[in-house]
């Protein structure tokens, strides 16, 4: 009987377990996988496992090596958690990586077994990214090299309780951080019996412009050639006004015998970034953009020939944005990353017909690729599951799961099903709308409903896996997702990822209550719970809906949304942006049309429905203010309204804790008025 009793309390328990529904503390419990690499003989993969903890508000690192020939994973001890920087030695004797400890910050190998845990260098305490050459016996690096004066302290050293910033040009604050007088610069060092020689020759001495670029570039803008002789790099050598109204960086290749630099992509004015070298050195590959100032302008492939120095765009014709390029082992292939209908897909490219070929399909985002002989290795997720590392035949495109990493956490969730639907637009074009149902969706019920706005504006609304904006928690909370991929976004030809530029109030927001008023007619949406929500240019729809939505949603939340584009224009950094998707400044002879049309401020007299605004005070790309500004209007119409500020949070939330009472707030404030 005893038996009976407890195999019965056995099946209830895996019940019980199998309907969990994700949280935003499990959300935090999962591991994320990344820096994925293949060693020289593409018999292991490397990768990067990150757990972080909610009590301790921190995150730690695990170094993993997977054997793709017995497929078992072994974990590397006694490390540091927090390296960084993994990656194979070229030999693939040893892993290396970054680590920082009493003596700076260095770089240390270590077996692929974990043994022999040895420091190659003593760099110092600004040293950032490392990458060897492929025959070993060089090793570039990414430092921080002090050249300007700003701080009050250093322009008048009597003064040393003094804490002022003087500027007197543009660029004095990006992303996060305001300008220090520090720049990024790419140096090299011999490797001499396993030993960095010396401290570094800096490529690029006394120049005031960083390399790679600020703030998220790194040293996959840069790379060496096969035999070692040459850095090339990607970079952006403009300072002040002038880095602000452009996007124009260049390939430069420095050579290490003579220490000449050349301008290999001179006279291309838009974006030429992550130049790799094919196998034989022959030639050189990046991505390419036309325009300048337009930042999400299409991403071509330009091959230069090393002998002949010319360049060919290799997919001039091809109506893809590309985001990754690799080589293949022969030389005549190039095998890269595009989005594709909502998706991010594996492509190969033949380098003489031009023609291209979609390896992978389905609805997934591959989020990294490398090549590993006749298997391309990346990592893999979808709106419902984070990345693991996959392999993909390069000749079928069949697809092999290598790692589950949070397996134990997904055994015992329940998750609701994604829906792929085409709707029609108010112009007569037919837009891509994911839906995202509740787990145990009953279809006989009535549920609220969330359309989310997506930003960018040019940023697909893919298969992506966010630790924010989380559809899978968005639906475990029993609210049915709309997330439409309007006008603006990139994965259905250039021409509609281009309508949005000039005309943010305009086919987009459309786009949206297109969406909304086809979605709201399922008997189990209740049109009268319905929310809106988004980030960014999201949040900026957010706002602008607010004023035109007619009744047709019972709340908003705007996390880091233009409220006020003329005041925007004159506090954000990258005018390039600014000037091409608003059209320009706001003053002049002729005031634009663009900030009548499109300012949501322009609207606050039809506001009337409940909002929630969330904002960092450290984002300089939307600066604070618009937050302010939008909840003052708020507050002064007598809205019910919240302001949550974050002081030490940018453009994103990034910190555990400031992560969980975001998504607290966030769904106590749809509890309210959806619910």
């Amino acid at each position: 009987m005893k038996s009976i009793i407890l195999a019965g309390l056995l099946i209830v328990s895996s019940l019980i377990m199998a309907q969990n529904r994700m949280t935003p503390e499990l959300l935090w419990k999962l591991k994320r996988v990344s820096g994925v690499a293949v060693s020289p003989d593409y018999n292991k993969v490397l990768f990067t496992q990150r757990s972080y903890d909610l009590r301790l508000n921190s995150g730690r690192n695990e170094l993993i090596v997977l054997d793709l020939v017995s497929k078992k994973m072994s974990k590397i001890t006694g490390i540091d958690p927090n390296f960084s920087n993994a990656t194979w030695r070229p030999d693939g004797e040893k892993i290396c990586f970054k680590q920082s400890d009493k003596n700076g910050i260095n770089i240390y190998e270590v077996n692929v077994d974990g043994t022999d845990l040895r420091r190659l260098s003593s760099i110092g305490s600004r040293m950032q990214e490392f990458k060897y050459s492929p025959d070993g016996k060089r090793i570039m690096f990414t430092q921080e090299v002090k050249l300007d004066k700003f701080h009050s302290t250093e322009l008048a050293i009597d003064l040393a309780a003094s804490n002022a910033k003087v500027y007197d040009d543009l660029m004095y604050r990006h992303w996060s951080s305001y300008e220090d007088g520090l720049y990024n610069h790419i140096l090299f060092s011999v490797v001499d019996n396993g030993l960095l020689a010396g401290t570094g020759i800096d490529i690029m001495p006394y120049e005031k412009f960083d390399t790679p670029s600020k703030p998220f570039s790194g040293l996959e803008q840069a790379c060496f050639s096969p035999d070692g002789s040459k850095i090339t790099y990607s970079t952006k050598k403009l300072r002040g006004k002038a880095y602000a109204v452009s996007t124009n960086s260049d390939i430069y290749t420095y050579d290490v015998s003579t220490q000449k630099t050349s301008n290999i992509s001179e006279g291309m004015m838009g974006y030429d970034t992550a130049p790799t070298y094919s196998k034989d050195g022959k030639y050189l590959a990046w991505l390419s953009m036309t325009t300048n100032g337009f930042e999400s302008d299409k991403n071509d492939i330009v091959v230069y020939d090393m002998e002949t120095k010319t360049r060919t765009n290799l997919t001039a014709q091809i109506d893809l944005t590309v985001s990754d390029i690799i080589w293949g082992e022969d030389n005549k292939k190039i095998y890269f990353r595009a989005a594709i209908e909502a998706t991010y897909q594996f492509f190969e490219l033949d380098v003489k017909t031009k023609t291209h070929r979609q390896i992978t399909k389905g609805d997934h985002n591959y989020t990294s690729i490398a090549f590993a002989g006749k298997q391309l290795i990346g990592g893999k997720q979808s709106m419902n599951h984070p990345t693991d590392v996959y392999a993909v035949d390069i000749a079928s495109g069949k697809e092999t799961q290598l790692t589950d990493v949070n397996k134990e956490i997904y055994d015992t969730l329940s998750i609701g099903n994604i829906e792929k639907r085409w709707v029609k637009t108010s112009d007569g074009k037919q837009q891509l709308v994911w839906i995202i149902y509740p787990p145990d969706f009953d279809k006989n019920k009535k549920y609220p409903a969330l359309l989310y706005c997506q930003g960018g504006p040019q940023s697909a609304v893919s298969q992506f896996f966010s630790y924010r904006w989380n559809f899978q928690l968005m639906a475990a909370n029993d609210y049915i997702i709309i997330a439409p991929n309007r006008r603006g976004l990139p994965g259905f030809g250039q021409e509609w990822n281009d309508a949005i530029s000039q005309d943010w109030g305009g086919q987009a927001i459309n786009d949206y209550i297109s969406a909304v008023d086809e979605l709201k007619k399922e008997p189990f949406i209740d049109e009268k719970r319905i929310g809106a929500v988004g980030a960014s240019y999201g949040g900026y729809s957010v706002y602008y809906l607010a004023g035109m939505h007619e009744n047709r949603f019972a709340c908003f939340i705007a996390h880091a949304g233009l409220f006020n584009l003329e005041s925007w224009y004159g506090t954000t950094e990258e005018l390039f942006f600014a000037n091409h998707d608003i059209g320009g400044p706001y003053y002049g002879e002729q005031f634009l049309e663009s900030y009548v049309r499109h300012s949501p401020n322009r609207n606050v007299h039809k506001w009337d429905t409940p909002m929630l605004i969330f904002q960092g005070e450290k984002d300089y790309r939307v600066p604070v203010g618009q937050g302010l500004e939008a909840f003052q209007a708020l507050q002064v119409n007598y809205i019910p309204s919240k302001l949550i500020l974050f002081p030490e949070e940018n453009h994103w939330i990034l910190s555990p804790q400031n992560g969980v009472f975001w998504h607290r707030q966030y769904y106590a404030w749809l509890g309210k008025y959806l619910k």
